[in-house]
């Protein structure tokens, strides 16, 4: 009991019936508050912790560094920190001092499954924030601790021009950075250390397949859970993206030669002119989505996050296993193929120049021959129906699901396929259509899901989107079945429990390619073999082989 009081302080001061609540940890104190889950249940909220030095100055560019102890003061950690520099409605909520993440536990004393949220985003959005994607009421009415973190975006966390200068890769390191401060404090919280599982949806999914494969974060994380996005997509692996480093060299006034000048002069820009260049960052629209590459990193005497190709590395199976959940929407990108088809500028360039336009949209090379070809038998398969021309409403179905399948799903196919031989993958594929979606047709404000980032919707209480669903909304049995699935699995590595009423009856088999089976989540749980998608996936698989990327 004593050692209790050592290193645990609880301090209830009663204010208009909110309570904060005091953590000892070995950086100093922390103070949160307490807060309640979607079922009425209290838990402790701490939120805004640095978990590494702000990136400033000579920092910019570079890997974390490990935040420096704060004790004697205590950190106020009652409310959520900034957001990493983004293009946001209230910049006064952006700050490059963002390197901060958000622990939810309901138990100090325990020893419980932790669950690390990566949010998506492209590498230049979003934010490990309660109030806008990551809210935390549905995941606390189960026995685990929550933490989201944020890290760098943009050029700010991923300029890479191969030199020590920015070497790449920042925002990935700075994930690494949160968990390696997990390892160190999480029981202080309740959590254990060795029980963790990194949930990531899109650019954060992508992400937890890399972690698999970097020496850096190998031992730091137990499982993953990897919604809507991996690796292994068209796009080959560079060690550098000087191009972008130049583009935003030219937006900021910066020189672009030599480059040691050039980062020099990017370092000493204002965070917010990055914010104020970020159209212009962009081919066009909001395209490619994945703008900022990840980058195999050559060695400038800095810690390293990727040190060879990810595909040789996975081809090898030389790669931290862990168990994994992955899958996707059954329309996945619809929602990009459904704005671009109505914004008059960009159907008028892929009507004008489909090949070149395409070849960016698709992430493909450039204007090769072979990506010249490969656009126009994409036209071909997915939209027989707009040769002549794109347009809405007709090409949005064949448009959809070729972006779709670019951006995500054979990324996610391809994953599965290197993954399975070596670690036990159970693959989703989800078709619930709820009231809510990140796509809703504004001409009747109708849902138009399940699209990317659906899922999320009864994982987390994303205020973007949706209010808090209450227990007699018909969202509530998806909240329940998926939370229950994922905490189970971040329990023991599998998301079976017979003891669960929820999931008494669940069958979800594991995947291999063999069987290619998987569970879909609709309005039921329902297992089913054969894959998803494998005749567009084909045409891929012919175009671009597996083999040409090893």
């Amino acid at each position: 009991m004593i050692k209790w009081y050592l290193n645990t302080w609880l301090v209830l001061i009663a204010s208009s019936s909110v309570f904060s609540i005091e953590v000892d940890t070995d950086l100093g104190r922390v103070r949160g508050t307490n807060l309640t889950s979607r079922l009425g249940l209290p838990f402790h909220a701490f939120r805004g912790i640095r978990y590494a030095k702000p990136p400033l100055g000579k920092l910019r560019f570079l890997n974390p560094q490990p935040v420096e102890a704060w004790s004697p003061e205590t950190f106020d950690a009652s409310e959520d920190g900034p957001m990493c520099p983004q293009p946001w409605d209230n910049m006064t909520d952006v700050s490059e001092d963002c390197l901060r993440l958000n622990v939810y536990t309901k138990d100090l004393k325990a020893r419980r499954p932790v669950i690390v949220f990566l949010h998506p985003g492209g590498f230049y959005v979003f934010s490990g924030q309660s109030k806008y994607l990551a809210g935390p009421e549905h995941f606390m009415d189960r026995d685990c601790v929550l933490v989201s973190i944020n890290y760098r975006l943009g050029s700010m966390g991923f300029l890479a021009t191969g030199t020590k200068e920015a070497p790449g890769n920042a925002g990935l390191k700075d994930q690494v950075q949160a968990l390696r401060w997990i390892q160190q404090h999480i029981h202080r919280f309740g959590g254990d250390p060795e029980k963790v599982t990194l949930l990531g949806y899109s650019a954060g999914s992508l992400s937890i397949g890399l972690h698999m494969l970097s020496p850096m974060s190998r031992g730091l994380f137990h499982r993953g859970i990897c919604m809507s996005a991996s690796p292994y997509g068209p796009p080959k692996y560079y060690t550098n993206d000087l191009q972008l480093a130049k583009r935003q060299a030219r937006l900021l006034e910066c020189p672009q030669e030599p480059i040691k000048e050039m980062v020099k002069c990017m370092r000493q820009k204002p965070a917010l002119d990055y914010v104020s260049t970020y159209n212009g960052m962009f081919e066009f629209g909001w395209s490619p989505v994945l703008n900022w590459r990840i980058v195999v990193e050559e060695d400038f005497g800095q810690e390293r996050y990727l040190i060879e190709d990810p595909f040789k590395t996975a081809r090898r199976g030389d790669f931290y296993k862990v168990p994994l959940i992955t899958g996707i929407t059954e329309f996945e990108f619809l929602s990009g193929a459904f704005f671009d088809l109505r914004n008059e500028s960009i159907i008028s360039n892929y009507n004008k120049d489909w090949e070149h336009y395409a070849s960016i949209s698709l992430l493909l090379e450039r204007d090769t021959n072979h990506s010249r070809y490969a656009t126009r038998v994409f036209r071909k398969k997915y939209m027989p129906e707009s040769l002549d021309k794109l347009e809405y409403p007709k090409s949005l179905k064949g448009f959809g699901e070729l972006v779709s399948d670019a951006l995500i799903n054979v990324a996610t196919d391809r994953f599965m396929r290197l993954m399975a031989p070596h670690t036990p993958i159970y693959t989703y594929y989800f078709r619930y259509k709820g009231r809510y979606s990140f796509l809703k047709n504004p001409d009747n404000q109708q849902a138009m899901g399940p699209v990317h980032h659906d899922e999320l919707l009864y994982l987390f209480h994303v205020g973007l989107i949706s209010p808090l669903f209450k227990p007699d909304d018909p969202e509530s049995f998806m909240i329940e079945r998926m939370t229950r699935m994922w905490f189970a699995f971040a329990e023991k590595g599998n998301p079976h429990n017979s003891s669960d009423e929820y999931l008494k009856d669940l069958n979800w088999p594991l995947y291999d390619s063999k069987d290619k089976a998987y569970l879909e989540i609709g309005d039921k749980l329902s297992p089913k073999t054969g894959g998803f998608h494998e005749e567009r996936f084909r045409i891929w698989d012919e175009l671009f082989p597996l083999s040409n990327y090893y």
